[in-house]
């Protein structure tokens, strides 16, 4: 009976002793992420690149998870009814491990496109923009293959089997995913053709807008709504798309209609102050500059107007639109020139009117 009293009295003994070895892992957990990680954090902060602090974000978490795991290893090791070393507990052990640390680089890999762009920048490496998006996903997604091939193997699954597997029902995947790769094969198409990149102002019989994001699926395009649209890649490839961030000038055309009585010399001079005006002027591009009086109408005598401005901004487009405007109003007020404005005139013939008036009289006597 006292041997059997002591047998417990040891195993709960044990028992306490691997409990509160957890325990204390649990207390170091929050030590390192209240004391330990913010010294570290701050300390990388004043490192002359951002890499190190981005490290230490990227692990705190699975690093605080490996305090658990660590834990809980140790607390069974010391557990002597327990064998750390038999069975499928090492495999667990083993297989955190290794998830934890797949989950720190995948964390690390969210922010590989703000290094590939500070790479670019500093060593002229000539990476278009659109491709960094893809580059940071095909890392992350090449972590994961890997974690889980190694995770696989830990357990004594034959990764072979799997990809065997996997060649057999091809064909069947192809089928069920058929529209995922027509979107994955659009993506390609437009990183290899760079219609757009991220950044651009682009129109398509689809959407209007800014593109913020380029996937392997879709491209997201903010509007000028502040909407966010998301357009499948095998669409977009697919559509007319229009690029105005590659325009290098912007385009102004209107007709400028003065009265049928402007005397041919003041209508002259007005067409050559206005030309002259719009060669002179810093916002307007030189190549291309045409006033022209060209036309006869109802409303009035047309003047032709087709030039270019230097800025492609939509903001100082039309600024320098109104500064135009507002000149030629002054060449015309100058010249005292006046613009037209559409009217008809009627012509009533006199004798004709009085007749009829006056057998309208003759009814009403009558009557």
């Amino acid at each position: 009976m006292r041997w059997k009293q002591f047998l417990e009295y040891e195993f709960l003994l044990d028992l306490g002793i691997s409990i509160g070895i957890f325990l204390l892992f649990l207390i170091f957990r929050k030590l390192f992420a209240k004391y330990v990680f913010s010294l570290l954090l701050k300390l990388s902060r004043k490192a002359p690149t951002e890499f190190l602090s981005r490290v230490f974000l990227a692990f705190e978490k699975p690093i605080q998870w490996l305090f658990i795991i660590i834990g809980i290893y140790v607390a069974v090791d010391i557990f002597p009814y327990l064998n750390v070393d038999r069975g499928l507990f090492p495999k667990i052990i083993q297989a955190s491990i290794i998830f934890f640390l797949s989950w720190g680089l995948y964390n690390l890999s969210s922010s590989s496109s703000l290094v590939l762009t500070k790479m670019n920048k500093q060593l002229n490496m000539e990476i278009d923009e659109i491709l960094i998006p893809f580059l940071s996903k095909a890392i992350r997604v090449v972590i994961v293959v890997i974690s889980f091939s190694i995770i696989a193997q830990v357990f004594d699954y034959e990764i072979s089997g799997l990809v065997a597997g996997l060649g057999l029902g091809g064909l069947a995947f192809s089928l069920a995913a058929k529209d995922a790769l027509a979107n994955l094969f659009g993506g390609i198409v437009i990183i290899t053709e760079k219609p757009f990149s991220i950044g651009d102002w682009i129109m398509t019989p689809s959407v209007e807008g800014t593109v913020e994001e380029i996937t392997f699926r879709s491209t997201r395009v903010r509007t000028f709504a502040q909407a966010v649209v998301t357009v499948p890649n095998a669409t977009l490839a697919n559509e007319n798309i229009t690029n105005w961030s590659e325009m290098g000038k912007r385009q102004i055309t209107f007709q400028l209609r003065v009265m049928h009585d402007t005397p041919r010399e003041k209508l002259q001079v007005v067409v050559n102050n206005i030309e002259e005006y719009l060669r002179n002027h810093d916002g307007v591009h030189k190549e291309t500059i045409f006033v022209k009086f060209d036309q006869y109408s109802e409303s009035g005598l047309g003047i032709f107007l087709y030039f270019f401005t230097n800025t492609t901004v939509w903001g100082e487009f039309l600024t320098v639109k109104e500064e135009i405007n507002f000149a030629i109003l002054e060449i015309l007020e100058r010249e005292q020139v006046m613009l037209s404005i559409p009217s008809r005139k009627l012509y009533v013939d006199s004798e004709n009117s009085s007749s009829s008036s006056e057998s309208l009289l003759s009814k009403e006597s009558s009557n």
